[in-house]
């Protein structure tokens, strides 16, 4: 074996170590949803549960007429966090859509929602995510000229400027908690002039960034005055009311 194959050799095992060591790196890292999350993640009366390598899927059973859900989760946060959420617009008969995204990152595969559009033929849908999965799902808003998007809203998050929504044409919610400690706030308030005029703000008083979703606490956020079903249901009642009047 001459010097530079053992070389070569050399780098690339280095390289596919280094490649290892980050995977399981990241792994450690990353949010596991709750009890309550896992539970919510079953099929129970009126609404399916399934699973694939596209994420988790919460179908009512009865047919429905109303646009799907089509959501990134936060980084480095399992999809499966936001099943209680989930559950509940499902219940009320919103198709609910948690992609699985790679290593949980939505910066990975931002154009991942275009995928599930074209597979499952959706044609009535509404766009949404959670901080950073958020900010990469607008930026797909931002190039969906359709009739088939619906609405776009953005759970304790802001849209940069590749995502810039103000000419959208379709309605957008903010929706922060007033004890988030992940948040940038002044990038959230210098991110309006990328939202519509239009655009719905609301607060849940007393939650924080991790209460979107159910994976236990988060690094650099603040505690939660609220338990964690009481934040999920109010994350739910403002989504719900939101919808319902689109």
């Amino acid at each position: 074996m001459n010097k530079w194959r053992k070389i070569s050799i050399s780098v690339l095992l280095t390289v596919f170590f280094l490649i290892v060591i980050g995977y399981f790196g990241l792994k450690s890292v990353t949010y596991q949803p709750s009890q309550l999350a896992q539970e919510a993640a079953g099929s129970s009366s009126g609404i399916n549960v399934s699973q694939s390598k596209d994420g988790l899927i919460f179908s009512p059973e009865k047919p429905t007429t109303k646009p799907s859900i089509l959501f990134y989760q936060g980084a480095l946060v399992e999809e499966m966090s936001y099943s209680l959420w989930a559950k509940t617009l499902a219940k009320a008969g919103y198709p609910v859509y948690l992609i699985h995204l790679p290593l949980n990152l939505a910066v990975f595969q931002g154009n991942k929602v275009e995928e599930i559009i074209e597979e499952f033929y959706l044609d009535n849908y509404v766009l949404g995510g959670h901080s950073l999965g958020a900010v990469m799902i607008s930026r797909y808003a931002h190039g969906d000229t359709s009739e088939n998007l619906k609405g776009v809203f953005f759970l304790a998050s802001y849209p940069d400027e590749k995502g810039a929504l103000n000419q959208l044409g379709k309605p957008v919610l903010s929706l922060t908690a007033s004890e988030d400690g992940v948040l940038n706030q002044k990038n959230y308030e210098a991110s309006r002039m990328f939202l519509p005029k239009e655009t719905e703000f609301r607060e849940i008083v007393g939650g924080n960034h991790a209460g979107f979703g159910s994976y236990g606490p988060q690094k650099g956020d603040n505690p939660s005055q609220l338990t964690e079903k009481e934040q999920q249901d109010l994350v739910a009642d403002e989504l719900l009311s939101w919808l319902e009047r689109l």
